[in-house]
């Protein structure tokens, strides 16, 4: 157990609760047959027999405060002192109540309860120490933590009334995140009694000797369990969900958006009061609490968020796939062990052999027979006896194809998770062996090659062969330049540029920065080059060397930097934009490198970040002589010059673009006077035609009535 425990780090939490359900698993079936054992014989200890007058409380073990200093200073190596001195003191615990009466029947299960409570203790005790003070560069970066305000909190002038309310409303409204801590710490909570149903009911309801035998811890046990599932049902309840990016904290909202799902018919099914017909059938039939087994749901959920969580998800897949496997069998274990008691023990040689036999008479034989059947079944490894009846072929052969799946699940899962786990490797190794073979065929000398070959094994060995670049890539900026600035924080914070510089300026460089590892011996830059790029050192040594390159002028270590004056076009500078020095590294070093184009970029929109450049480079000129200062005051008065001749640029930029407003608003407002002249003039026409008409109609009524004879007298 220990060995699986050193496996996971003293923070994963979720780890030790999955080895605990684990555990539980494995013993819970044993230490009823166990404890079945333990009635049937006497209990002696140094020649002793256990008595009520022996049994003595374990006097509570002394314990020291946690020291939370928040140091990481051989904080692993403490961790597993902790750990092996708590667990060792459990164990020194059961050694001397070996004997104590209070153990038969249930000895084995107070010990895996007290195992449980060390391992709870020691990863509280880790969580403790790990957390640690944030640093003040990062606080600069990240600024204040958004908090939540409770409403009504500003407010004064409350009376105790309203106060009363508020927290009674706040109560009876409260909202879990689920993304929270709380939240995952509940889900490894109600994956024990999930677990312990789909384990021990179907166990108890096929072996009557352990539920019989076990009777009142079973009821108390399963009344623990309902209350949890209730419990769980309450919290569902109240568990928010995002919209638009908030968490929904409406009660209302809340409550319909879990009862109109599915999930909230399985756990209505799963908490109904089946087992009140023990009035009706009698209090051993765990049949009746089936329904239970429809709340699985919660332990994929807390399994799939350990995953993620773990900082080793592989190791945890291949225990979790275990679990399954180890479930599956035990259920079959199960299902032969009633089936042979349907078809009668000891009818033929397939069933479980007859009970009245000492040797297969008692619990113990009796699980681990089965369980043995079911492993060499559903597993293939093994010959077990062939089937009589037509029954019994038809679950031998049920077992068989779920023992071929199985096969082809373990198979398939092992293949992939050892797969990811050499993916990294097998992508650099193909690498390598890439250019080996380029090197091979272009006839590259031995030495140039063995120089090359060392360098990949230093960026291997070093844990320097991910591109982070690559790595990061679907991650937004501000995560991507948070998680460079936590990686490379101890090199940052060396830089004198980054020190009192803008966090939107870090964030812009940080993203910009591109890792480079220099062999033994290279020159990083050499004098009169043309400069291109500046340099962070992050970690290594690099010398400034004479043109022979071995007079060492100055030494550079981990957070200087160098370069920025070949780059920087420093008015007045003798070299331009070539290097000044010769920089060579003493051994390996692993460099930041920026480009001439991205700092330019990153710096135009922060001129203080610029102008201390600039000093630094004009300080480290004036010092090496190489500044001219009457070239820079001609460049200071071209620069006042070139500034006025941008200024008369940008104003007749101006004036274009005013220029060009005013003639598309006169063409716009020519556009729609020809539009209302148009229209008046087809409104003239229009009237003109109904003028027409009309006179042309007058002319002919009067004519009419001057044909009438007598004008109609």
């Amino acid at each position: 157990m220990l060995c699986w425990i050193s496996v996971f780090k003293p923070c994963d939490v979720s780890c030790t609760c999955f080895l605990v359900a684990v555990l539980c698993f494995f013993a819970g079936p044993w230490v009823c047959a166990r404890g079945l054992l333990t009635l049937r014989m006497p209990v002696e200890s140094n020649g002793l027999h256990s008595s009520p007058a022996n049994h003595q409380p374990c006097p509570p073990q002394p314990r020291g405060d946690t020291e939370g200093t928040g140091l990481s200073t051989c904080r692993t190596c403490s961790a597993q002192d902790d750990t092996t001195s708590e667990l060792q003191r459990g164990a020194s615990l059961d050694g001397e109540q070996g004997a104590d009466h209070a153990f038969r029947g249930q000895g084995a299960l107070a010990r895996i309860v007290r195992l449980v409570l060390v391992l709870r203790d020691w990863a509280n005790k880790s969580l403790h120490e790990e957390q640690q003070r944030p640093d003040p560069f990062l606080e600069r970066f990240q600024g204040p933590e958004l908090l939540t305000v409770p409403a009504g909190a500003g407010d004064e002038l409350e009376d105790e009334e309203t106060e009363k309310l508020n927290k009674k409303r706040k109560w009876q409204f409260f909202v879990v995140d689920p993304a929270g801590d709380w939240y995952y710490h509940w889900l490894a909570v109600i994956a024990v009694p999930v677990l312990y149903n789909w384990c021990l009911l179907i166990a108890r309801a096929c072996f009557t000797d352990l539920q019989k035998t076990y009777f009142v811890p079973w009821l108390v046990l399963d009344y623990v369990s309902d209350a949890l599932y209730l419990g769980d049902t309450v919290i569902r309840l109240h568990t928010g969900f995002l919209e638009q990016g908030l968490l929904v904290k409406d009660p209302k909202k809340l409550r319909d958006n879990y009862i109109h799902t599915l999930q909230f018919k399985l756990d209505v099914l799963s908490t109904l009061p089946t087992d009140l017909a023990y009035f009706l059938v009698g209090l051993h039939c765990p049949e009746l609490r089936f329904n239970r087994l429809l709340r699985f749901s919660r332990m994929f959920e807390f399994f799939d968020r350990t995953e993620t969580r773990t900082s080793h998800p592989n190791i945890f897949r291949i225990c979790n796939l275990v679990l399954y496997i180890l479930v599956i069998i035990h259920w079959n274990a199960c299902i032969y062990y009633a089936i042979s008691k349907a078809i009668g023990f000891g009818e033929d040689s397939w069933v479980y052999p007859n009970v009245t036999d000492p040797e297969y008479g008692y619990l113990t034989r009796e699980y681990v027979y089965c369980l043995y059947w079911s492993m060499l079944t559903l597993t293939t490894i093994g010959e077990t006896p062939p089937p009589v009846r037509d029954e019994e072929y038809l679950f031998v052969i049920f077992d068989f194809l779920i023992g071929v799946l199985i096969f082809a699940t373990i198979v398939g899962n092992v293949g992939s998770m050892i797969s990811n786990m050499n993916a990294t490797r097998a992508e650099f190794q193909a690498k390598i062996d890439a250019v080996k073979h380029y090197m091979q065929f272009r006839k590259v000398s031995k030495d140039l090659e063995t120089k090359v070959i060392k360098w990949f094994d230093y960026l291997w060995t070093n844990k320097k062969a991910v591109d982070e670049r690559e790595v990061l890539k679907n991650l937004p900026d501000k995560l991507r330049a948070e998680i460079a600035i936590n990686v490379h924080l101890e090199t940052l914070k060396k830089v004198r540029i980054f020190q009192n510089c803008e966090a939107g300026l870090l964030v812009e460089l940080v993203l910009k920065l591109r890792p480079q590892v220099f062999s033994p011996g290279d020159y990083v830059c050499r004098k009169g080059d043309i400069g291109k790029e500046m340099y962070i050192i992050k970690e290594g040594k690099l010398a400034v060397v004479a043109d022979d390159g071995m007079t060492q002028y100055a030494l550079l270590t981990a957070g200087g930097c160098f370069g920025e004056i070949s780059i920087l076009n420093i008015k007045g500078s003798k070299m331009g934009n070539r290097r000044t020095a010769n920089i060579r590294s003493l051994g390996y070093s692993d460099l930041f490198c920026l480009s001439k184009e991205d700092l330019m970029e990153a710096v135009t929109e922060y001129p203080d970040a610029k102008r201390i450049l600039e000093e630094r480079g004009r300080e480290i000129l004036i010092k090496e002589g190489l500044l001219d200062e009457s070239a820079e005051e001609e460049s200071t008065e071209g620069k006042s010059m070139e500034e006025r001749l941008d200024r008369v640029a940008l104003n007749l930029n101006t004036l274009h673009t005013r220029f060009g407003r005013l003639l598309a608003e006169y063409n716009d407002a020519q556009m729609k006077l020809k539009q209302r002249i148009s229209a008046l003039e087809s409104k003239m026409r229009q009237e003109e035609l109904e003028d027409f008409f009309s006179d042309s109609s007058d002319s002919l009524f009067e004519d009419e009535e001057k044909a009438l004879p007598g004008g109609m007298q």
